[in-house]
C-alpha cells in the first residue's frame, strides 16, 4: 500500500496555550462593562456608576458555562460534589482616547488588557441622555475606530521597540544576522497597524505565526475578540436597531468577528426577577423573544468567549463526582489526563472514553453495558485527540518510577 499523504499541519495559536485563560471586558467608560460583569460573574461586585473611570483595578470573577450535558449527567449520578466548567473574567478599567500616549489610566489600562488572552469589546449602540457618554453624541462607529486605535498604537509602539532591540543587539554581534523572516513579519506589522487593522485578523503562515510568538508575544490586537453590541431593551425585543448595520460593517472592513447583540438592561430587569423568584416577571420578559427562539444573551456570551480562548472539556463521572476538566482544543489524552494530576500523565496507560451523545443514546441509567454492546465504547492511547464532551475514565500506573 502507498503510504498516506501527510496532512497539512495545523496553524499554530496565538498567545498562551494553557488551561487556564481569561477574557477582557474592554471599551470606552459608562458602555456597561461593569453592569455586564456583575450580571456574568459569579460573586462579582464592581462598582457600576454613571461617570467615566468608575472602575480603576481590574475586577476578576469567573462564571460557570452552562450545558446541557453537564446537567443530565448530574442528574444521572446525583454525586454529592459538581464541578461545571469555569470561564475566568477580567473587568478592565474605560478607555479613553488618548490612553496608549498615556491620557486617562494609559499604559496601566493596557497593561491590564494584556494580561488577558481574549477580548469581549463592549460597544454602547443605544440613546440615553441620563447615561453619560465621554464624548457627549453616540457614534459606536467612532467607539470602535477609538478603541481599535489605542490598541494598535500601543502594539505598533511595541513592535518598533522589539525590532529595534534585536537589531541593536545584531549590530553588536558581527557574525550575527537576522532571517528575512524577522524582516518581512515585522513590516507586515507595522503596515497593518499603521493601518488601523488588527494583527490578529490577517492571515498569517505557520511560520509567521511561530516567528510572532517568539518575537513580539505581548501584542493585544492578536488575541481574540468577540464584539458586544448594548442595546436598549426594546431594541433587544426588535433584534436591533440603526446602529447595528454599520457597526457589522466596521467589523467586516477590520478582518471580520463575532458579534453579539446584549441588553444590560433586560439582562438586569430578568435577574432581578429570578432572583425574587417572580416566574411570571421571568416569563413576561422572555415572552417577546420566544417567537425569534432568542432568551438571555449571557449563556451565549459565556460559551463564545470560552470557544474563542480553544479550551473545551471533558467529563469524568461517577457516584462521588460528575466534574468539566478544561483542556487546551487539540490536547491529546496524556495531555488531559495530566490536567487531573501530573501523574495520570506521566503513568499514563489508555483513556476508555465514549462520546456523550453514544453515551447518552445507548447508556441504561449509569451503566455502560449498552454503550459497549453498541460498539460506542472505546480504548484510546497517547496519541488520542480529546474530543469536547467525552466522557473518559484514565487507565494509569502511578507507581511507576519517575524517570
Amino acid at each position: 500500500m502507498p503510504p498516506k499523504k501527510n496532512e497539512e499541519a495545523p496553524i499554530p495559536r496565538f498567545g498562551r496555550v494553557h488551561n487556564n485563560l481569561k477574557m477582557g471586558i474592554v471599551g470606552l467608560p459608562n458602555v456597561g462593562k461593569s453592569s455586564l460583569f456583575n450580571l456574568l460573574g459569579e460573586e462579582a461586585h464592581a462598582k457600576a456608576e454613571n461617570f467615566p473611570l468608575c472602575t480603576i483595578d481590574p475586577n476578576e470573577a469567573r462564571c460557570a458555562v452552562p450545558d446541557e450535558r453537564y446537567d443530565f449527567l448530574c442528574d444521572i449520578w446525583k454525586p454529592p460534589s459538581t464541578h461545571p466548567a469555569y470561564l475566568h473574567l477580567t473587568d478592565i478599567a474605560g478607555l479613553i482616547k488618548g490612553a496608549s500616549t498615556g491620557l486617562g489610566l494609559g499604559n496601566a489600562f493596557l497593561s491590564h488588557i494584556q494580561a488577558v488572552d481574549g477580548i469581549f469589546h463592549m460597544v454602547r449602540a443605544f440613546d440615553n441622555p441620563e447615561v453619560l457618554h465621554v464624548d457627549d453624541t453616540i457614534d459606536p462607529v467612532r467607539d470602535l475606530e477609538c478603541i481599535t486605535a489605542e490598541l494598535c498604537l500601543k502594539d505598533l509602539a511595541y513592535v518598533a521597540k522589539q525590532r529595534a532591540d534585536r537589531e541593536a543587539d545584531v549590530k553588536k554581534s558581527p557574525n550575527m544576522k537576522l532571517p528575512p523572516l524577522f524582516f518581512s513579519v515585522m513590516d507586515k506589522c507595522t503596515e497593518l497597524l499603521e493601518s488601523n487593522q488588527p494583527l490578529g485578523k490577517a492571515e498569517w503562515t505557520a511560520a509567521e505565526v511561530d516567528k510572532i510568538n517568539e518575537l513580539i508575544p505581548g501584542c493585544i490586537t492578536l488575541k481574540p475578540m468577540v464584539y458586544l453590541l448594548n442595546l436598549t431593551k426594546k431594541d433587544y425585543y426588535k433584534g436591533g436597531n440603526k446602529y447595528c448595520l454599520n457597526i457589522k460593517e466596521w467589523v467586516d472592513s477590520h478582518g471580520g468577528g463575532l458579534l453579539i447583540p446584549v441588553s444590560v438592561e433586560f439582562e438586569e430587569e430578568l435577574k432581578s426577577a429570578e432572583k425574587a423568584g417572580d416566574t411570571a416577571a421571568v416569563e413576561a420578559l422572555l415572552e417577546p423573544l420566544k417567537a425569534k427562539s432568542r432568551g438571555s444573551a449571557l449563556p451565549k456570551i459565556v460559551k463564545c468567549g470560552y470557544s474563542e480562548l480553544a479550551l473545551i472539556y471533558y467529563f469524568t463521572c461517577g457516584e462521588k463526582e460528575v466534574r468539566c476538566w478544561t483542556v487546551q482544543r487539540g490536547a491529546t489524552a496524556p495531555q488531559a489526563a495530566g490536567v487531573i494530576h501530573s501523574d495520570f500523565e506521566r503513568c499514563f496507560i489508555k483513556a476508555e472514553t465514549v462520546a456523550f451523545e453514544d453515551f447518552k443514546e445507548h447508556a441504561d441509567g449509569k451503566s455502560m453495558a449498552g454503550v459497549k454492546s453498541a460498539g460506542k465504547y472505546r480504548q484510546e492511547g497517547k496519541t488520542y485527540i480529546v474530543q469536547h464532551g467525552d466522557i473518559i475514565h484514565f487507565q494509569h500506573n502511578v507507581t511507576a518510577k519517575k524517570k
